[in-house]
């Protein structure tokens, strides 16, 4: 099929849409770790910078030679959850911040040697049985409901030390949040296809204009550096992450398929992939943990919040995602400019995310209902969502009297949760409800 006669100029406005997606996807959660780590300005700052930098070189490696979808490679959220959970353990165990982030370091490296290996022996396409159309839905519908509180304290700026609610930013963020998602609904042509840039440069205009920013002292950054190897320091590798970094590798297997499920839903109208997509993938997936790792960031998985994106824009050409990519590495090198992009307010790309993850929540539902739902299929629902959300609502400091890789494991709703429909789907077997 040719392309449009505007073809150049469609392809520079969905480059820069997934670009604005991209950048909209890494910014908010460096800021998480840095308030969760104490880091100082100068430490978030180049911890933006790397980010940007991993996710635009995972992005372009898995879309050319993992699964070759187009599927943002991201922060992940139940990463976060294990940095959080970490860092509390880390401290009660009397470890500096930085020997915390030197271990997670080598958790990653650890998670990322598992990922190659199911890869590299085509073992991750054998577990594909697991990951029912019940365990898929689950998955995507307890990622959305843990990032959701991310997304909605962000909206709210209520985020590091600030506790209540600021009704300016709250208002911006939820008018982007409406902007998005009406377009996304009812825009026509462009509007729709660019639903997110829109919405993104509307609020952050409105942003500046009634509440301004606080400005940044960018004085001392140079006008070209290089993202920093190992700003942690060396891995510290410890025997007692090995528990977690293999179950952690297990259940990333969950989201690469549930990924290039959602993906592949979008794009086609129906999950299509093949197993060797699904080892390709787990391969790449290995191999950008390490690449996370050695440049101290945050493991970066795919990202099935594409799907949304995708869903919302209408975009599912490839070309695009891997020239927004390739334009994620390439500001990574400029701290100016690192600096002006990371300026997009909170609220506003926390907002524009949000209104992505409807679509995503949808998929998720509309997995869980394409098979009869029965009182079988309920109960592990119910069991698995009461138990993985109720973890979610919990504080971590309730865990530290366990032993760390117990506290890993338990104070993570999405993994628990997602392990819970697995165990429960397997051993509670369809036949055996006849009676």
């Amino acid at each position: 099929m040719s392309e449009r006669p505007n073809s150049r100029t469609g392809t520079a406005l969905e480059t820069s849409q997934w670009f604005v997606f991209l950048l909209a996807s890494a910014v908010a959660l460096p800021i998480v770790i840095g308030s969760i780590f104490n880091l100082n300005f100068a430490e978030v700052a180049g911890l933006m910078q790397r980010t940007f930098f991993v996710v635009g070189v995972t992005s372009f490696l898995q879309g050319m030679f993992g699964h070759r979808l187009p599927i943002m490679e991201g922060p992940a959220g139940l990463w976060i959850s294990i940095f959080a959970v970490m860092a509390y353990s880390g401290a009660e165990a009397g470890k500096s911040y930085m020997e915390t982030l030197q271990t997670l370091q080598a958790a990653m490296l650890w998670t990322g040697g598992f990922l190659l290996l199911f890869g590299v022996f085509r073992l991750a396409h054998r577990v594909l049985f697991v990951f029912t159309p019940l365990v898929t839905g689950a998955f995507l519908f307890l990622l959305t409901v843990q990032l959701s509180g991310t997304f909605l304290r962000g909206m709210l700026g209520i985020q590091q030390e600030v506790e209540s609610i600021h009704l300016g930013p709250a208002a911006v963020a939820f008018l982007t949040f409406l902007l998005v998602l009406g377009l996304s609904i009812f825009g026509k042509g462009w509007l729709r296809s660019y639903a997110v840039l829109l919405g993104i440069g509307a609020g952050w205009l409105v942003y500046e204009a009634i509440i301004g920013t606080s400005p940044k002292d960018t004085g001392n950054l140079g006008a070209f550096s290089v993202p920093e190897w190992l700003a942690w320091g060396p891995p510290v590798f410890e025997w007692n992450v090995i528990p977690l970094a293999f179950i952690t590798a297990v259940i990333l297997l969950s989201n690469i398929v549930a990924s290039v499920v959602a993906v592949s839903h979008s794009i086609y109208g129906k999950p299509t992939f093949t197993y060797n997509q699904i080892n390709l993938g787990s391969s790449f997936l290995g191999v950008t943990h390490g690449v996370s790792a050695m440049f101290s960031s945050i493991a970066n998985v795919p990202l099935a919040s594409s799907s949304g994106f995708i869903n919302l824009t209408g975009q599912k050409r490839k070309r695009p995602f891997l020239y927004a990519s390739m334009m994620m590495v390439v500001i990574a090198f400029f701290p100016p400019l690192v600096a002006f992009i990371s300026g997009i307010p909170s609220p506003v790309a926390n907002a524009a995310l949000l209104a992505t993850f409807v679509q995503l929540m949808g998929l998720g539902l509309s997995n869980i209902a394409s098979e009869n739902l029965d009182e079988r299929r309920l109960t592990i629902l119910c069991v698995s969502f009461l138990l993985g959300i109720g973890l979610m609502f919990l504080p971590t400091e309730v865990f530290q009297g366990l032993p760390g890789i117990v506290q890993n494991l338990m104070s993570n709703g999405l993994l628990v949760g997602t392990v819970l429909v697995i165990f429960m789907e397997q051993l509670w077997k369809e036949s055996n409800q006849s009676s």
